[in-house]
């Protein structure tokens, strides 16, 4: 990417061929296999438990909770995977960076079930420390330069919304839900707007100078770790199972629908990301664009991995309407973020997303009368109509290059 020599951290050239994702930033992922499965299971709990199986609004409120703590492992990662893009992932400070988020999402991870109760601090902590640093490590080894500036106000924004994460943990469910949530809307609103900061200004997304091809590559492997995480829920649902006729067909079709979901999203958009990042007029924006998408497509990618834990466990009984939320409601946030990432890769979106997607609700109602199995069957056969319609498109032509919009 850039020299390793010693000196002060500069952003990496925008016309600098773009390094692979080192060791590091793989072993870093793996710290967020782990936090899925426990986001997964923290939902599949809500779901089941107590008054979450019938009552939509307590299904509501856990879901929300939940999402909560999914935004912000995503924050953290989000924010590390930017700081590899734009700097030497090789240099000292940046490994000691993405260390520090590992171990904070490790821990995040590990205080998930409890989150809102007995080990919310550790969570709150660690979001804090790995939130904080980054910008501070930064700060310290740049030159004087403007990107100073932007670390530094990065690093006042985060100190202000770490009181709210401590306090939060420090009080009542309630209070903690408010403050969390007012924390997680001002940093995301602040990275949206260029980090302001009374009296130090605000920066030009569009004007950060990133490694595209480095910053496509991550997203992507970042969705293939959600999508393991289907697989992996999946199979140590069906492991507990009683290895029934019913179970075998809902494991099957479980692993079906996360082979549908990786082939609608490498379907050309998924492939060529890159090369859109690097066709755009302002690289920077379009690879922000791209992260609010592939967030997108992960919350439903967790959404379905919880449906499989559903339907696995009782897949011959009919549920209740905030499972069938779940199974249906999952593919069909992934092919909303997917239609929006066509847009990004190509400037247009193939009508066969939208249709699936209406589908999808149409099948509701009349899927509440039915085993769950039922359900998780219409969602994969729908995403394979999708696949199919995707295939017939691409038959015959050309490879389809990038075109995003200007």
């Amino acid at each position: 990417m850039v020299s390793r020599a010693a000196g002060h951290l500069e952003p990496v050239p925008a016309a600098t061929g773009p390094g692979r994702a080192t060791f590091l930033e793989l072993f870093f992922d793996l710290a967020y296999v782990f936090a899925l499965t426990r986001i997964s299971a923290r939902a599949f709990e809500d779901l089941t438990s107590g008054p979450g199986r019938e009552n939509g609004w307590a299904a509501v409120t856990g879901g929300g909770k939940t999402l909560l703590l999914l935004l912000a492992l995503w924050s953290i990662w989000q924010g590390t995977t930017w700081t590899t893009s734009r700097y030497d992932p090789y240099r000292i400070a940046l490994q000691s960076v993405v260390l520090t988020a590992l171990v904070a999402g490790m821990v995040m991870g590990v205080a998930i079930p409890q989150a809102f109760s007995q080990t919310a601090l550790m969570f709150a902590v660690a979001y804090v420390v790995a939130q904080v640093s980054r910008p501070v490590v930064l700060s310290m080894v740049f030159g004087p330069r403007p990107y100073r500036w932007l670390k530094v106000r990065m690093a006042v924004v985060f100190a202000v919304t770490g009181v709210l994460w401590i306090t939060g943990a420090l009080l009542g469910t309630g209070a903690q839900v408010l403050l969390w949530t007012a924390a997680l809307v001002l940093e995301y609103a602040a990275a949206w707007f260029g980090w302001p900061v009374p009296g130090l200004g605000r920066s030009t997304v569009s004007k950060w100078e990133i490694a595209g091809e480095h910053l496509a590559e991550r997203y992507q492997q970042f969705f293939l770790v959600a999508l393991g995480e289907t697989l992996l829920v999946a199979g140590l649902t069906y492991t507990k199972a009683p290895y029934k006729a019913g179970h075998a067909w809902a494991f099957s079709l479980a692993l079906a629908t996360s082979i549908l979901l990786w082939r609608v999203y490498v379907q050309r958009a998924g492939q060529v990301l890159a090369e859109a990042v690097m066709k755009a007029r302002r690289p920077a924006s379009i690879g922000r664009s791209a992260a609010n998408t592939h967030l997108v497509m992960v919350v439903g990618l967790a959404a379905t991995a919880i449906g499989y834990e559903l339907i696995i466990e009782q897949p011959l009984d009919r549920i209740p309407g905030p499972w069938l939320a779940t199974v249906l409601g999952g593919p069909a946030l992934f092919l909303a973020g997917r239609a929006r990432f066509e847009y990004e890769v190509f400037g247009r979106v193939s009508r066969a997303r939208w249709i699936a997607i209406l589908v999808l609700a149409a099948a509701a109602v009349p899927l509440l009368h039915l085993p769950g199995l039922a359900a998780t069957a219409v969602a994969a056969l729908v995403l394979g109509a999708v696949a199919v319609a995707d295939a017939r498109r691409a038959h015959g032509a050309p490879p389809e290059a990038a075109a995003p919009p200007s």
